[in-house]
């Protein structure tokens, strides 16, 4: 099964796009690389700029049908970034609306906040999120991390276990 990996073209924080990445390959799963343009994009140690990577297919492009699961890395710029591209916001409601699972950490959650795909869901993020998840209608709550349902949720990168083992099992039901 092919899992997208929704990124803008810099600020994602590195680890919280490879570390998903690696546990989706290891289960057996294909991730792809999907973003607003083709080319490559830049990863980040925090502010520092790290590795790049390519794009598989643009969000235009890609249909949320034809994946198992969505991941939205986090890395504040990453996040900012993504949150008001038409092709992303409408990307992530397709998932929602086939409520396939989307796992989401730190500053990833502004689309899905965007996208008004968490209205009513109880979820973690970077705490700088905490009242724009609440004025959007979800339970935010300080938590490694949080499943409701098909979104899967957690902080930082500290989380990471966690997070990617909650991938995982939501892609082998």
């Amino acid at each position: 099964m092919d899992v997208a990996f929704l990124v803008s073209k810099e600020g994602i924080e590195q680890a919280e796009l490879t570390e998903p990445w690696k546990a989706v390959e290891h289960a057996g799963h294909t991730p792809r690389l999907v973003s607003l343009e083709p080319g490559q994009v830049q990863g980040y140690h925090h502010l520092d700029p790290a590795d790049r990577f390519d794009v598989d297919v643009t969000a235009a492009d890609a249909r949320p049908g034809d994946f198992a699961a969505l991941v939205l890395p986090g890395g504040v710029a990453n996040g900012d970034l993504l949150r008001w591209q038409p092709e992303a916001v409408e990307f992530v409601r397709g998932f929602a609306a086939l409520g396939r699972p989307i796992a989401v950490i730190c500053h990833g959650g502004w689309v899905l906040i965007e996208a008004d795909a968490v209205r009513g869901k109880r979820l973690t993020s970077w705490p700088s999120l905490r009242t724009d998840y609440r004025n959007a209608g979800a339970t935010w709550v300080d938590e490694e991390l949080v499943v409701d349902g098909n979104l899967i949720s957690s902080r930082k990168p500290d989380d990471l276990p966690a997070f990617c083992q909650a991938l995982v099992e939501q892609l082998e039901r």
